[in-house]
């Protein structure tokens, strides 16, 4: 007869310090093997919510003791974290995905460096990389802002403070406001590229990109749940737009009428429609 783990298995105890410790973000398959071994090991795994870190370590055969620790902890509780990292290992973990991304932990983090705790991070799922990778969008380098705000004005404000950045921007949003933001967006800037990533890791990840107008029309008729990262490509670069002729002449080079005029509608903003008549015309002349 098999031994139960617990019973037949002795790990060594880590080295005194915090270690921050990335879950999966969906697929409890993306848990790293380092991670496991680090959460079994610790004395005391701090987490968010009990009941869904219980549910990650019963998947995974870990049965270390577990302490709620979110932003609305005390700071009693953070000083007893630290002053028990003096002596033993402890796990800081988020519900889902890396911690302090989003996510409460950032002054546990700096109040253990500050008391010269060794602090080692353990990496693992991002949302924020998952998006970015599945998007399609410009990666070489991008911005993550967090989540934008639930007030009008406020998103507003974040939005154009943020909009003139060349890069690609990344938010996180909830189902029930992705409409609100896309809108928004699309007053703002009605031609530039959005991906909303969704599910991510999940059975049903999707993945669906467009004008900020056309993909709040879908999420309109399609409301979507749980979180979703969402991105904005970066502004597209001005373009002079006093002699159309020659962008619509150049592009007619290699193109159809109306590709041509798609294409110089995404370079300078201008109407598609009335592009395209005059691409006709230029290319019948």
């Amino acid at each position: 007869m098999n031994t139960p783990r617990s019973e037949s298995v002795s790990y060594e105890p880590l080295e005194p310090g915090l270690y921050i410790v990335a879950t999966p973000i969906g697929n409890l398959g993306d848990i790293t093997r380092r991670a496991v071994d680090v959460l079994r090991r610790v004395s005391l795994i701090a987490c968010e919510d009990t009941r869904v870190t219980g549910k990650l370590l019963k998947a995974v055969e870990v049965s270390t003791r577990m302490q709620r620790y979110d932003d609305h902890s005390s700071a009693e509780t953070r000083q007893w974290l630290i002053d028990k990292a003096r002596g033993d290992a402890i796990a800081l973990v988020s519900d889902a995905g890396t911690p302090l991304i989003s996510d409460p932990g950032y002054r546990l983090v700096r109040d253990a460096r500050d008391a010269g705790i060794a602090v080692t991070t353990i990496p693992g799922a991002c949302a924020v990389v998952a998006g970015m990778t599945l998007s399609g969008l410009p990666n070489d380098r991008f911005m993550f802002a967090g989540f934008l705000p639930v007030k009008d004005k406020a998103r507003r404000d974040v939005l154009e403070e943020l909009g003139s950045i060349e890069t690609t921007l990344v938010f996180y949003e909830t189902g029930p406001r992705l409409e609100r933001s896309l809108n928004a967006i699309a007053e703002m800037w009605p031609t530039r590229e959005i991906a909303v990533a969704r599910e991510l890791t999940k059975l049903h990840e999707e993945c669906r990109t467009g004008t900020a107008g056309e993909l709040a029309q879908h999420y309109a008729a399609h409301p979507p749940k749980g979180e979703i990262v969402l991105l904005l490509g970066p502004p597209v670069k001005t373009v002079s737009t006093a002699n159309p002729d020659e962008l619509l002449l150049d592009a007619l080079l290699d193109a159809s009428a109306s590709k041509a005029a798609g294409k110089v509608a995404k370079m300078t903003g201008l109407d598609r429609q009335t592009l395209y008549a005059r691409a006709v015309e230029l290319k019948a002349q």
